[in-house]
């Protein structure tokens, strides 16, 4: 399934791909006398995916549908427990920073909630920064709370995954490493989305390629196989630090970043999940970011 959050009606509502369209949950709860969670967060922390799962399965495609081309997507959701970002977990990104690439275990860090956009919103470049840079990633949605989990079953703690644009100030960062947090918590320096791809539909996540774009033309891509640290790896190394939560964003690193100026436009793509972009401009011209 594919499911994302979709202003309908002057809201924002949890959504279904249908058949080339989108659903409203809200909508098929009245159609089917359900009672479905109407948010993509609720969706996930509820554990009833399956059961959407099963009444898509079940029931004919009619009703009222937003077409694809009609749909405004939002960020999926706004408030995850956490969000960890994952740096230099390809060979060619460390290098880009003149760094040492992590060989024993990953580079993690954490970002904050305020820091997230969706897709079409404006990145405001902070006047503290003369250089911020942009990351295409694949993200992973936790689906079940777990700790200490095993990566042989990883598969079932994840809800699914989605494509991320990640953001550094990477003159502050390369000021002194310690600055990581700084530079990476600016508002506006994470976006996700339109859509999140339950972990079903992906076969192999290995195999997946993600592409950095900027003003329509490719910048750089790599496959996730060739990440230090695998996603799998991923979950069940934080899942040994902290209990992971339904919500919960693993944001996996990129396969290199691009420098971003007003006017640019920078995108994601992820392979059998989809595209991302985002508009660049500078904080001192930029007006209030609408979700």
């Amino acid at each position: 399934m594919r499911i994302g959050s979709i202003r309908s009606n002057g809201t924002s509502q949890a959504a279904v791909s249908v058949g080339g369209g989108w659903k409203t949950i809200a909508g098929l709860n009245v159609r089917y006398r359900t009672n479905l969670p109407c948010t993509v967060d609720g969706l996930i922390r509820s554990g009833r995916a399956d059961e959407l799962r099963h009444l898509l399965h079940q029931t004919p495609e009619k009703g009222e549908t937003v077409i694809h081309d009609e749909a405004v997507f939002l960020a999926p959701y706004l408030n995850p427990p956490k969000i960890w970002g994952i740096g230099l977990n390809f060979p060619k990104h460390a290098d880009d920073l003149q760094a040492r690439l992590p060989t024993d275990e990953p580079a993690s860090f954490m970002k904050p909630a305020t820091a997230i956009i969706g897709p079409g919103d404006r990145i405001m470049l902070p006047p503290q920064s003369q250089r911020v840079t942009g990351e295409a990633e694949i993200g992973v949605i936790i689906g079940k709370e777990c700790k200490n989990v095993g990566i042989e079953d990883v598969q079932d703690v994840i809800f699914g995954y989605t494509t991320i644009i990640d953001m550094t100030a990477e003159d502050i960062l390369r000021k002194n490493p310690r600055f990581l947090t700084r530079a990476k918590s600016f508002d506006t320096f994470f976006s996700f989305g339109p859509w999140i791809v339950t972990a079903d539909e992906i076969a192999d996540v290995g195999e997946l390629t993600i592409t950095t774009w900027i003003n329509g033309k490719e910048h750089i891509s790599n496959q996730v196989k060739n990440m230090t640290f695998p996603p799998f790896e991923l979950v069940s190394f934080h899942s040994r630090v902290m209990t992971l939560k339904p919500g919960d964003i693993i944001s996996c690193g990129t396969p290199g970043a691009v420098p971003l100026r007003p006017g640019d436009l920078i995108g994601c793509t992820v392979d059998g999940i989809g595209k991302l972009e985002n508009p660049v401009a500078n904080s001192k011209k930029a007006t209030a970011i609408q979700n």
